[in-house]
């Protein structure tokens, strides 16, 4: 109870620590997810997750996990909890483990042991048992009999900060817990059930990480959505005690699309509480932040000035000292990594020295955590800080030096280079980037850039300014790329970007087309603008009619492929004569099977769907993730062999299909007389047949 009661690492004012209960606000967490990884950013994954209705998820409490929902339901041994950095993984568990020490729930568990992977990194090559790991880890658990407790809970905190493999195929069978072995195999056999079988087990990690885990070895999965809309009003009322400011915060981050989705994040909101509170209060003036870099640059200033009137005998300046966590972030963000070890941090020229001071400084920025056996680990208070960290690296060291960090070689002629070219760089390598993990860095890199946060930045370095010419080229060259048929996440991301270059030509032009009402035929730069637009919208897609956007005899099944993204996040889609074929199946296929599927309506009347694009479609419909109830293939060359298809999905259990509309199709009497047996299947919930 004396460990958990506190927020870990978070100080809400300099000097005290903060009551966990007295600042919790309940997660958002839901039940079951579609089990693909996903590997877009995940800033873009929480952009996606705000468009989803409440309605069509299962809400859960974080004392329920392992409840099952119906008494039906089989007991729930092991529950693997996903969630992006900075959701409220980690408090989720903290929170559970105070209401067990406080005996407000869960109170069938005797025992709750807390193994974070950060900790079991530092003890990957010894051998032992797994009472001799318990031993070490909790020297209070050496006088307890283990054979003799009925219900044991191990928690394995962050997966995605696991830094040795786990081969569940191939590992030795370990059934004894006196039985020596490695900690990656003591794991692997506690996850399968081969060591204490009866002991509950909750794994929690980043979603591009969860799939180290056999779905065979998990009995539930849960997503920690971090806060809804009225969760983030009631996080600033509780962390602000003025609540006139409170209310002044929370519609100044209302009145700011990108920022207010970003609050889905609790340690976003805390962030931003932390600059608004100054910035709209009577402590601090200037211009108050809109875009996300100019957030996390006041959120620097702020710990910075912190730093000073805290140590104001500090030997290192400001610039040396962010430089080094800098080139620190910056090289781990390369390879993926939150967490670092002295090793880490050596190869930045950080010795354990400073490495302490850094932490005991900067303690809202750079933390060390002393493990469970007082070994030392490191880590970013958040991903983004790292992530803005490691570009504020890059572009100083380029004003600085004249030096590009992302190339390899540098040749004295480059030195006549721009920061544009360090821009169009990060650029390329952010649009090649298969898991997105540069889109954030590259969106702080040029927001830095810009005249409004070299002001700022100027309190704590010395620097030259960039021109206005290398911005403007910038601006054209995110626009040729956007031109380009690139995947709509990474030119969501682009739009982002000009976002942050204060540029909005191309969504401007896209609204007033929007509001004047004309169809025309649009170009690849206005279609995803028009996506970056509807997708950013505060309102909710009910129906999406590609018609009313652009000209029916315009529309190419390239322009349908670009607007899926849409296409899947509205209701009722309208796709009547789209030219849409077999590609266009596949990818709505592919939309059908995603959860939560919001479409309920699809209408793909006069198209060229044929017999192979039906069957495609048909095979979804069997998916438990496909909602889909009204489906209209109104004259789509559908024929016997079609019909086989459809009446395969129709007898299928999950199918919820309710409205079938197969007019002027070739379907002749061999086709009615498959559809009229399936009709008497007691499966088929169809109700309506055309």
């Amino acid at each position: 109870m004396k460990k958990f009661q506190c927020l870990i690492g978070v100080m809400i004012n300099l000097g005290t620590q903060t009551l966990l209960n007295e600042i919790y606000t309940e997660l958002y967490i839901t039940e079951g997810d579609s089990g693909e990884v996903n590997n877009e950013h995940e800033v873009r994954q929480i952009e996606a997750a705000s468009r989803r209705r409440r309605t069509e998820e299962t809400p859960i409490k974080c004392n329920d996990i392992f409840k099952p929902l119906s008494e039906q339901d089989k007991p729930i041994r092991t529950v693997l909890t996903k969630g992006v950095a900075g959701i409220g993984k980690t408090v989720s568990v903290q929170k559970f483990i105070l209401d067990w020490t406080e005996g407000k729930a869960n109170q069938d568990v005797h025992l709750i042991f807390p193994l974070p992977f950060r900790e079991l990194n530092l003890m990957k090559d010894q051998k032992l048992s797994l009472m001799e790991l318990l031993h070490v880890i909790f020297k209070e658990t050496k006088e307890t009999e283990m054979s003799s407790l009925e219900k044991v809970l191990f928690i394995f905190d962050g997966l995605d900060e696991c830094r040795f493999p786990l081969d569940f195929q191939n590992t030795v069978r370990v059934c004894d817990v006196t039985e020596s072995a490695s900690v990656p195999v003591l794991l692997i056999n506690l996850i399968k059930g081969n060591l204490l079988p009866s002991a509950l087990i909750w794994i929690t990690s980043r979603p591009a990480a969860a799939d180290q885990i056999p779905s065979e070895c998990v009995d539930r999965v849960t997503e920690v959505r971090g806060f809804n809309d009225p969760q983030k009003e009631e996080y600033f009322r509780k962390r602000i005690s003025d609540q006139s400011l409170a209310n002044n915060i929370i519609t100044h981050l209302k009145s700011l699309r990108s920022l207010y989705i970003m609050c889905h994040i609790p340690v976003f909101c805390w962030i931003s509480a932390t600059v608004l509170e100054r910035m709209l209060g009577e402590a601090e003036s200037g211009e108050i932040p809109k875009t996300l870099t100019q957030m996390y640059t006041h959120f620097l200033i702020i710990q910075t000035n912190i730093i000073r009137e805290k140590y104001p005998k500090k030997q290192e300046s400001d610039e040396e000292m962010l430089l080094k966590l800098g080139q620190l972030a910056f090289q781990q963000l390369k390879k993926g990594n939150l967490i670092f070890y002295d090793g880490d941090l050596r190869k930045c020229g950080i010795d354990a020295r400073e490495a302490a001071v850094y932490s005991g400084v900067c303690t809202q920025i750079f933390r060390e955590e002393f493990g469970l056996h007082q070994s030392k680990v490191y880590c970013f208070v958040h991903l983004s800080i790292q992530e803005h960290l490691a570009a504020l690296y890059v572009y100083l060291t380029f004003m600085k030096r004249r030096r590009n960090v992302l190339v390899q070689y540098n040749f004295k002629w480059m030195k006549k280079n721009t920061i544009s070219d360090v821009h169009k760089s990060a650029i390329d390598q952010t649009l090649e980037s298969q898991t997105g993990h540069l889109d954030l860095f590259l969106r702080f890199l040029l927001g830095l850039s810009l005249e409004s946060n070299q002001k700022l930045l100027r309190v704590l370095v010395r620097q030259t300014g960039s021109s206005s010419q290398s911005i403007k080229e910038t601006v054209q060259y995110i626009k040729e790329m956007i031109s380009k048929n690139l995947p709509t996440e990474k030119s969501i991301n682009l739009f982002h970007c000009l976002n942050e270059l204060g540029d909005n030509s191309l969504v401007g032009k896209i609204q007033h087309y929007l509001k004047s009402g004309k169809q025309s035929k649009l170009s690849s730069s206005q279609l995803s603008a028009l996506v970056f637009v509807l997708l950013t919208s505060a309102q909710e897609l009910d129906e999406f009619d590609l018609s009313k956007y652009t000209s029916t005899y315009k529309i190419t099944e390239d322009v349908v492929l670009k607007m899926m993204p849409v296409i899947i996040a509205s209701s009722k889609a309208m796709l009547w004569d789209c030219v849409v074929s077999d590609e266009g199946c596949a990818a709505l296929t592919s939309a059908l099977r995603s959860n939560p599927s919001h479409l309920r309506e699809l209408d793909l009347s006069s198209n060229n769907l044929g017999d192979s694009g039906v069957k495609s479609l048909s095979a979804v419909l069997e998916n438990p993730h496909c909602k889909l109830e009204t489906m209209r293939l109104w004259y789509c060359g559908v024929s016997h062999e079609g019909c086989a298809a459809l009446t395969s999905a129709l007898r299928s259990n999950p199918s919820h299909l309710r409205y079938l509309d197969l007019s002027y199709n070739n379907l002749g009497d061999s086709g009615l007389k498959i559809l009229s047996a399936v009709l008497e299947n007691p499966h088929c919930k169809l109700e309506t047949l055309r």
